[in-house]
């Protein structure tokens, strides 16, 4: 079988799903490890038998509506490469823009806390694009703590930068910080259901469940988070399209000042800043 009989009978196999052509590419590159270029140009090249199997044992996991990151094992990020698992969150686009919010406030040398760290990509993203910043990353996950320190040590950081360690939000987490950034769980317990499959079946519920209304980790935030932040620090959150207000709102009850509700690219609510 060739690059090319290869993908076409990727794109066959899959194309009741989204994206089916970028999924069958992508698999391929993995499985055959090589690039989009060397495909384009070698099309008539024959893969291995180990390589036709594999590409078709990945094909009938995405089938089964297993991530596409579960199976390659990374997912870039901000530019970079990151190591995910089935314990984490798979890094998604609409969290960049969280990111490059808090790059707004964040300056050389400010301490950063990331709440809820999973693969460690938020935190470390801003540690990468920014100068002698150190920042702690917690997780209730021990298997999500582990990919975090598995990423930061492949892009150069060791514990005096960037410290991973198990807490329940706040529970163990000690000193203050210039800047706290959490994406928490929230989505609504009742919308879980109705998910892809993808999401629902193969993603930490852990790391989607924000209780009744979705607002149960921003509670916790709003009514602890300024105990760890120095003066003039800053609160970064990601937040599901349609809880802006209510965000917000909690944030103000617990006197956060100047509570800021930021867009993604795609016009909607993403991100909430405040300051203490």
């Amino acid at each position: 079988m060739t690059y090319n009989e290869a993908y076409k009978m990727g794109c066959d196999s899959l194309k009741n799903l989204d994206e089916s052509q970028i999924k069958a590419r992508l698999l391929l590159e993995y499985v055959c490890n090589t690039g989009y270029d060397y495909l384009f140009l070698n099309g008539y090249k024959e893969i291995s038998g180990t390589e036709e199997e594999e590409y078709k044992k990945g094909l009938e996991r995405l089938l089964d509506g297993e991530p596409l990151q579960y199976i390659t094992g990374f997912q870039e990020f901000m530019g970079f490469k990151f190591k995910t698992s089935h314990n984490t969150l798979i890094p998604r686009q609409d969290t960049e823009c969280v990111v490059e919010e808090a790059m707004k406030h964040l300056h050389d040398g400010m301490s950063i806390l990331d709440v809820g760290t999973g693969t460690g990509c938020i935190l470390l993203s801003l540690l990468k694009y920014s100068n002698d910043c150190t920042g702690q990353g917690v997780d209730i996950s021990a298997e999500a703590l582990e990919t975090a320190r598995f990423n930061a040590a492949e892009m150069g950081f060791d514990e005096s930068s960037a410290k991973f360690y198990q807490s329940d939000m706040f529970d163990s987490v000690e000193g203050k910080f210039n800047m706290i950034i959490s994406n928490p769980p929230y989505i609504k317990d009742k919308d879980i259901e109705s998910l892809n499959v993808d999401v629902k079946n193969h993603e930490p519920i852990t790391a989607l469940s924000g209780g009744e209304d979705g607002l149960k980790f921003y509670r916790i935030i709003a009514k602890k988070a300024r105990e760890h932040l120095t003066t003039g620090g800053v609160l970064v959150l990601e937040i599901g399209y349609d809880e802006g207000e209510d965000v917000k709102n909690l944030l103000l009850e617990n006197d956060w000042k100047n509570v800021e509700i930021k867009k993604d690219l795609a016009g909607l609510d993403r991100t909430v800043i405040a300051l203490v």
